[in-house]
């Protein structure tokens, strides 16, 4: 797709000069210094905030700002993603329930799996997380038709790069193969030819490149328990970036490596798709 889009002249030096990862290391030590503590409320989390940390949220784009006639203490509305990141991966608050008490990393990570509406909470957090250690601002892309999408800095200076898809390795054969691999769960995108001409049409139409995030349990078949965060460290995620193919490029069969990226190429009557295997997308 050519890189990042910015939307206006002076965002790439604004970005510059204020790296997401400053952003959020400030957050972190403000967290911490202030011993901040989460509210569970259902399936989000909501976190007080004093106005520098209002402004620090912000511009990291975790949750959501809720209005209140105080100035001096405001509110976040954070998803169970951004609250678990916050309170397991950066370790710099902690999360309560309605009468005070706190809940421990293992606490929590059941109830989230217990109330979460994805089919598999791990396997999206650790997506979720991989890209968050980038640096990648992630959002819902529940309006493009993907999990996730991802931006290089804050979205009101950059348009996003990625639309993102979660594979858990459970599902990866599944999805490929179009048979279920034993378990009975699944989701069905991707699953056909036409699945991916529609969905790289829809990604394309709005200048995206779309990335499979497959996220590998590294155990026997794919299984391991996953009673507690600790399973994450297990866990590997594997990316792969999926393109229309310009023909006139190469009509060789033959795995080609291009700038450092391996491509595998798919072939289908009339057309040629590549995946490629990316190293790293920043």
């Amino acid at each position: 797709m050519g890189g990042p889009r910015w939307k206006g002249k002076g965002s790439e030096a604004k970005a510059l000069e204020n790296p997401i990862s400053k952003t959020i290391s400030d957050l972190q030590s403000s967290l911490i210094k202030s011993n901040s503590s989460g509210i569970l409320s259902g399936s989000s989390v909501l976190l007080a905030t004093n106005p520098d940390q209002t402004d620090l949220l912000n511009q990291a784009c975790f949750g959501r700002p809720i209005i209140t006639i105080d100035k001096d203490k405001q509110w976040f509305q954070l998803t169970v993603e951004e609250a678990f990141y916050l309170s397991f991966s950066l370790n710099c608050i902690k999360i309560v329930t309605g009468d005070n008490v706190i809940k421990t990393n293992n606490e929590l990570w059941d109830y989230i799996n217990m109330t979460s509406k994805r089919v598999s909470f791990p396997d999206f957090f650790k997506a979720y997380s991989h890209l968050r250690a980038k640096n990648w601002v992630v959002r819902s892309g529940c309006q493009y038709g993907v999990d996730f999408v991802a931006y290089c800095h804050h979205p009101s200076l950059v348009h996003s790069e990625y639309g993102v898809l979660v594979f858990p390795e459970w599902n990866r054969n599944q999805n490929w193969n179009g048979n279920e691999d034993g378990n009975g769960i699944g989701n069905d995108r991707l699953r056909v030819w036409s699945d991916f001409q529609c969905m790289l049409r829809l990604s394309g139409s709005v200048a995206k490149t779309l990335l499979i995030l497959y996220v590998n349990r590294n155990g026997e078949n794919g299984e391991i328990g996953v009673d507690s965060p600790c399973c994450l460290g297990n866990y590997s995620v594997e990316e792969r970036t999926i393109t229309r193919w310009n023909p006139e490029r190469c009509m060789e069969d033959q795995e080609n490596v291009e700038n450092g990226t391996k491509i595998m190429k798919i072939r289908i009557p009339g057309r040629i798709w590549v995946m490629s295997m990316i190293p790293r997308i920043w």
